[in-house]
């Protein structure tokens, strides 16, 4: 592997150290067999072995051996990966690519300096914005403003976004909503009918000022079919974003206060409509040593931890839905198919929508091009690999998208505007509202 250095960053070559230091044996899972190649969205773009699963496993070995410098090159690359984690579905020797990407950003984070607009970046979003709700709040009023004064429309005809290399990126902002859903913690909703389980609805940090009706939505179904649904005070941001970005500090700091939230309560399970919060808040055990504490407490809290579509397939609809003759197909999202392993729930909650015809479309496994915060720092790729998504997307002929993850529904949104598909894009809970309202 190439050791070429540029300027921005310091050159080391000391490897890996501190408590997200892989073991040999995570890396020599890996045989090199290729068959994560054509799985992996930045190899088919580029088809180059730096940028595919087997060959950042590579140098991630090599740095952590200290024989190839963690330096501005291998941050590139590891910068550059979506962590979708199709390389590990399509693994035969079980390599857990996720973990291994995020220790080494972990890395990246103690041992590289950025460029200072980066690093101060990354310290306002990570540290000074997703831990605080009422800082949260702010900024989406702000940006609420902006969108619903004239000002985003006079910013986009001026031409100035474009001068100043922010288009995509704006195009790619959430609608901020009317009211946000902070408002909802601490409340109760009360089982509709004989009561079939007790749940805690995680809500999120973004979320709670963007997809509020989806929470809405994610209540009304769960209600309907026999939950009660509770929304804890308290509870914080679940830490995906900071982890994926090697920041763990906060990731642990916020898994802490979401095991004081939910373990103090008897629930039969914690549910999330955010396919990428799931498959973090499942692997809280892997930001805490074993034998500790909190691993303990990371255990109990998985065990209780369903994402949304996984918990009601499980339990069972058990109210009629209306028909809704639509043409529907079906996103994976990356960390509910790889991360999470959950790929019929979803496809079982839509087939029992009467009415709903649901058409497969080609690659319906390859990421979308969100992927957290990739859209933001790495706009132009996600936007090719959405292209090409939005090709498959196109050639069902559907009516409706339907995915399982805000980030998706961001991303796929935007989608079928720039690419002008003419389809409207649903989370799975809102088409089963949708079903729901229509009785």
């Amino acid at each position: 592997m190439p050791n070429t250095q540029h300027a921005a960053g310091p050159t080391r070559a000391t490897g890996f150290s501190g408590p997200d230091k892989p073991s040999y044996d995570d890396y020599v899972r890996c045989i090199h067999c290729g068959l994560c190649l054509n799985h992996c969205p930045t190899y088919k773009l580029w088809g180059l072995e730096s940028d595919s699963p087997r060959g950042r496993i590579r140098q991630m070995l090599l740095v952590d051996q200290g024989r190839l410098a963690l330096g501005d090159s291998f941050v590139k690359h590891i910068d550059q990966c979506l962590d979708c984690r199709a390389c590990e579905t399509a693994c035969p020797s079980g390599v857990e690519y996720g973990k291994l990407v995020e220790a080494a950003r972990a890395q990246i984070e103690r041992n590289y300096r950025r460029p200072f607009f980066s690093r101060s970046a990354r310290d306002v979003v990570f540290r000074r914005l997703l831990p605080y709700p009422n800082r949260i709040a702010f900024v989406a009023r702000t940006l609420r403003i902006y969108q619903r004064s004239g000002l985003q429309s006079l910013a986009r005809a001026s031409g100035i976004l474009r001068l100043l290399g922010l288009a995509d990126r704006e195009r790619l902002l959430p609608p901020i909503d009317r009211e946000f859903f902070f408002s909802q913690l601490g409340r109760t909703y009360p089982a509709v009918g004989p009561r079939r389980a007790r749940v805690a609805l995680f809500a999120g940090c973004i979320a709670q000022v963007s997809f509020s009706a989806l929470h809405d939505a994610t209540i009304r179904v769960l209600a309907t079919n026999g939950c009660e649904v509770v929304i804890p005070a308290g509870q914080t941001c679940c830490g995906a974003l900071a982890a994926h970005a090697g920041v763990r500090d906060v990731a642990r700091s916020l898994a802490r206060t979401n095991f004081d939230v939910f373990l103090r309560d008897d629930f039969d399970a914690v549910i999330t409509n955010a396919a990428g919060c799931g498959s973090t808040l499942k692997e809280y055990e892997q930001l805490f040593e074993n034998g500790t504490k909190e691993n303990a407490n990371a255990h109990a809290f998985r065990k209780k931890m369903r994402d949304v579509t996984e918990f009601l397939a499980d339990l069972g609809l058990s109210v009629p839905l209306a028909s809704l003759p639509l043409r529907v197909t079906y996103q994976d999202s990356c960390h509910l198919l790889h991360g999470q392993k959950i790929r019929d729930a979803p496809r079982k909650l839509i087939r029992a929508i009467p009415g709903v015809e649901l058409i497969e479309m080609a690659m319906a496994d390859y990421c979308c091009g969100s992927a957290g915060s990739y859209n933001v720092t790495e706009t132009r790729t996600s936007l090719d690999i959405l292209a090409e998504k939005m090709k498959h997307a196109r050639a069902t002929r559907a009516q409706v998208i339907v995915t399982a993850n805000p980030g998706c529904l961001l991303q796929m949104r935007a989608g079928a505007k720039i690419h002008s598909t003419g389809q409207e894009v649903l989370h799975v809970m809102e088409l089963l509202d949708r079903a729901l309202t229509s009785v």
